[in-house]
């Protein structure tokens, strides 16, 4: 990046784009140490569950950020990313969404790591099967990260001094947790948690004794009212969340981390725990959270959010970083109706990259999403047309769609378009999901039925190889002619407009939904002769029967 042009690198230091915004905190945070050693960033990952985008979400803004810094320092800085997976914690609770859930009971309380994969038997354990399928993600979107696992890492000793400093630093770290805690967890609360050497399950017990000198704390075992003593060190024990947190941001030097809005309050009990440590908290942000289609919260125990897997089998990996750049403080829904709309902005931001300075390529997506080097690539037919074209055609078949295409865009040819052809059939499968389930016909009242016919005719008397444009001019002309479709002229001596709700009529009359791409251009490559024959339909009743004479 050390070639990266002056006038962007000064179009960089401003740019008001959030990835370079937060890599400017970062260059404060390098400054106040000389520019000497590496940054460190760290997206943590609890493989309680199967990974959701949530945690790709993290991975994928944080190397955003990690790509601004680069070039804000012009490279020097080394920098690395750690993926961190918390697969020493306990098993607390039973997920909602996985199979034979009575299998995983007698692992309660054990680590993630020693737990069975209900999923599949070619993993050694829970967490390691969720890990792995976490890497297979985000190795299919190329992210460049370490892989870190925090069995591994208490067991290897990485944690030892660090624990060791902990132990010292006790009543410090219990004086800032205890105040957060009600009274029964007060009573009992330690920062350490021993894994007990009979069962193995990550015990939540008071520590009664410690020895800062031989680096141990003894506990009463909870089954056999037994004293014990273990050290800290070795992974035989693990710390309470926020502590740890804490100790791994001491014991890795991590310089930057990003969070969920629900974890401000524990961003800054941790904060306080890594100073008691002798650290320095990292720098970040808080997100909002993604909301299921209820408007809940996403939990991976609940699977009530969209994985991964679902996204990619409707879109692009594209669409969905595209989704994880635009507005990280505000709250979104993550459910499959967004999908058409993210796979749709994604190539107009990545066509309007073409034609930008400087300064608004900075601000695009499609430079954040691409490390700087977005693709020479177009998609000339938008997923929400495909998806109109699924639904006029009622067909769940690449071929007849490409058909349509090539009929009326006979320049398109299939094997020079292959991000076309990825959208058309990313179109037939959410076609066949979402919309063909969905389909509501009404039939026409006595105005619209009067529209339709003047629409017909209207189209009838049009060349056949009309342009979108003639024909969308024709529609608002026969919108126009109706009272119930004109909105008031905006200057005397001007024709009424044409109200919205002339083509959501349209598209519920004809295509039994109530939204769709601009009806011009939907019919100059579905055709005019076949857009009659669904006027004629819908004039007809045959589209709003109910499905059981239609399929009879």
């Amino acid at each position: 990046m050390n070639d990266f042009p002056a006038d962007w690198l000064a179009a960089a230091r401003v740019s008001k784009a959030w990835p370079f915004e937060e890599a400017r905190k970062l260059i404060k945070r390098a400054e106040a140490r000389g520019f000497d050693g590496e940054m460190l960033f760290e997206t943590g990952y609890g493989p309680s569950g199967l990974p959701h985008i949530g945690t790709f979400g993290e991975v994928a803004r944080t190397s955003m950020v990690r790509h601004a810094f680069r070039i804000l320092t012009e490279d020097r800085v080394s920098t690395r990313l750690i993926c961190f997976s918390d697969d020493m914690d306990g098993l607390r609770k039973i997920p909602d969404n996985i199979p034979d859930p009575e299998r995983l009971r007698p692992y309660l309380g054990k680590p993630l790591s020693e737990v069975p994969d209900p999923f599949s038997d070619d993993h050694s354990s829970f967490g390691a099967g969720n890990n792995a399928r976490l890497r297979t993600f985000l190795d299919q979107f190329g992210f460049e990260y370490e892989f870190m696992s925090a069995t591994e890492t208490y067991r290897s000793g990485r944690f030892d001094a660090t624990l060791l400093t902990m132990l010292a630093a006790y009543d410090d770290v219990k004086a800032i947790i205890l105040p957060t805690l009600g009274p029964e967890r007060r009573a009992t609360y330690s920062p350490f948690l021993p894994v007990c050497p009979r069962t193995g399950i990550v015990l939540q017990v008071p520590t009664i004794a410690r020895d800062v000198d031989a680096g141990t704390i003894t506990y009463v075992d909870p089954e056999t009212s037994e004293e014990m003593t273990t050290k800290v060190t070795g992974g035989r024990v693990k710390c309470q969340w926020k502590a740890d947190w804490a100790l791994r941001w001491v014991a890795l030097g991590v310089d930057y981390e990003m969070s969920g809005k629900d974890l401000i309050d524990s961003v800054t009990l941790s904060s306080k725990v890594c100073r008691a440590l002798g650290g320095r908290p990292p720098d970040g942000f808080n997100y909002e959270l993604f909301l299921d289609e209820a408007g809940q919260k996403i939990s991976k125990s609940k699977g009530n959010g969209l994985t991964i897997e679902e996204w990619l089998t409707y879109a692009s990996p594209e669409s969905l970083s595209l989704f994880m750049f635009q507005k990280p403080r505000a709250a979104k829904r993550l459910y499959f109706d967004v999908i058409p709309r993210a796979a749709d902005e994604y190539y107009q931001h990545l066509d309007a990259y073409r034609g930008q300075d400087a300064a608004a390529r900075l601000t695009n997506p499609a430079w954040h999403i691409h490390s700087g080097n977005p693709p020479e690539e177009s998609v000339p037919v938008p997923f929400s047309m495909l998806l109109n074209l699924a639904s006029a055609s009622n067909t769940e078949d690449a071929d007849i769609l490409w058909g349509f295409i090539t009929r009326h865009r006979s320049e398109l040819k299939r094997e020079a378009e292959p991000a076309l052809d990825r959208m058309v059939h990313y179109a037939v499968r959410y076609y066949h999901d979402f919309v063909k389930p969905m389909k509501r016909f009404r039939a026409p009242d006595d105005i619209e039925r009067q529209a339709l016919q003047a629409l017909d005719e209207t189209l009838a008397s049009l060349p056949a190889n009309a342009d979108a444009q003639s024909i969308q001019a024709a529609l608002y002309d026969v919108g126009r002619a109706f009272e119930r479709y004109q909105t008031p002229p905006k200057q005397a001596g001007d024709r009424p407009g044409v109200a919205l709700s002339w083509f959501a009529t349209l598209y519920q009359l004809l295509l039994g939904q109530e939204r769709g791409p601009r009806f011009g251009s939907f019919v100059s490559i579905y055709g005019i002769d076949e857009t009659r024959t669904l006027i004629k339909k819908a004039l007809d009743g045959a589209l709003a029967q109910p499905p059981e004479a239609k399929s009879a």
